[in-house]
């Protein structure tokens, strides 16, 4: 719940050291990259990822100039996880040399291990969409690709850009989670996730449809929105980790706030709580974390009226999602202004069931605290079978 920011952008000497320059240390990236439309080498490192292999610290970056597939994802490495970090080597670049076909853009790489101890890269962003590659485990190559992989397996498919992967496994549910972010990081970013069995796909969303082959978006976590009692909305969600930590899931991710008819131009990081419905789809917290946790949920506490966030479709928008508010009555039925409008359903310890306007919301109930209004009141957040999310933060009498 606190953090503290170590190394910021325009300080890569907090994470090189002064001499050499990093610039200098990755020599062979910036060669590869070249410069920019403006006549301009890359102004800085993208999106790194950090593993600690055999007790070394070892962080993957990404190199690249905007709007072009020709990047180059290396590795450099230290004894201390805040650097200074040297001995830059290649993982991939692209496009690679003599290889034919789309090459997808050679950014946000993101390890992780299986549930076998394989070890596994994601990377991709626009142009030809999210790859994986598997890497060696131990020996001189540790943490760098197999050989015979070229850019390795494509997982999502790149038409609607998706950028920013992140995979984890689950063992209650034995299911590897892809998540991505979709838009642009400005304006209409939103997070979507989709699922396997295996580490390397076939990746399907709550649909059943693959999203390695097709248009297919994945399920929305989230989309730019505002509950109408806040201060405030919230907007260009994106580019997530998620870290695992005494049971519990944290969704880590950067978001922008509304302004006016726009977006604000600065990111701010944020973490909510990842939780999986009763069906093993994960579903995010409406709130930022405050120490809740998840656990038997009496239905009599349920009933009264709640701010309800119906997130946009799966797709980009760059609207705003608004609340309504709805009442749970004991008779099971939500009403809107006394109007029945739907039901909801006790499903498990906290697990519940929502419908509204003839949609399903499977997810769950739980405690949390409203930092936009500054008090604790039970939330829910669900998905439906089209993979839209449901939010709904109960009012306080």
């Amino acid at each position: 719940m606190n953090w503290t920011q170590s190394a910021r952008d325009n300080q890569p000497a907090t994470l090189y050291g002064s001499n050499p320059t990093w610039q200098t240390i990755l020599a062979d990236a910036f060669t590869h990259v070249g410069n920019g439309s403006d006549g301009n080498p890359p102004g800085s490192t993208w999106a790194p990822d950090v593993i600690k292999l055999n007790g070394k610290y070892y962080m993957y970056y990404s190199l690249s100039t905007w709007g072009s597939n020709k990047s180059y994802i290396g590795r450099v490495e230290a004894n201390s996880v805040l650097g200074p970090y040297s001995n830059s080597v290649e993982v991939i670049k692209t496009p690679l040399p003599g290889v034919s076909g789309s090459a997808p853009n050679g950014i946000d790489p993101a390890l992780f291990y299986d549930k076998e101890g394989k070890l596994w890269m994601a990377y991709g962003s626009f142009f030809a969409g999210i790859y994986i590659l598997e890497l060696e485990t131990s020996g001189s190559r540790i943490g760098l690709p197999k050989s015979g992989q070229n850019y390795g397996k494509r997982i999502w498919n790149g038409s609607n850009g998706p950028e920013g992967p992140y995979i984890f496994y689950n063992p209650d549910t034995d299911y590897y989670y892809l998540m991505v972010s979709h838009g642009s990081l400005s304006t209409d970013y939103n997070m979507r996730v989709a699922r396997s069995r295996n580490p390397d796909g076939p990746y399907t969303d709550i649909r059943g449809t693959n999203v390695g082959n097709t248009n297919a978006s994945g399920n929305k976590l989230a989309g730019n929105y505002r509950f109408a009692i806040a201060s405030r909305g919230y907007a260009a969600l994106g580019h997530n980790s998620v870290l695992k930590d005494n049971g519990k899931y944290f969704v880590i991710y950067h978001t922008r706030y509304q302004d006016g008819t726009g977006v604000s131009g600065n990111h701010n990081q944020f973490v909510n709580q990842l939780f999986f419905n009763k069906d093993g789809w994960p579903v995010m917290a409406p709130n930022r974390y405050a120490g809740e946790s998840v656990g038997s949920v009496d239905a009599a506490d349920v009933l009264g009226e709640y701010d309800i966030v119906i997130h946009t479709p799966v797709g980009n928008d760059a609207t705003f999602a608004t609340s309504s508010v709805y009442s749970f009555a004991a008779d099971n039925s939500v009403k809107q202004n006394n109007t029945v409008k739907g039901e909801w359903s006790h499903t498990g310890d906290y697990h519940f069931s929502v419908t509204i306007n003839n949609t399903v919301y499977n997810g769950v109930m739980v405690p949390q605290y409203n930092n936009d209004l500054g008090y604790a009141e039970l939330s829910f957040t669900g998905v439906s079978p089209e993979g839209t999310s449901m939010w709904a933060n109960k009012i306080r009498n």
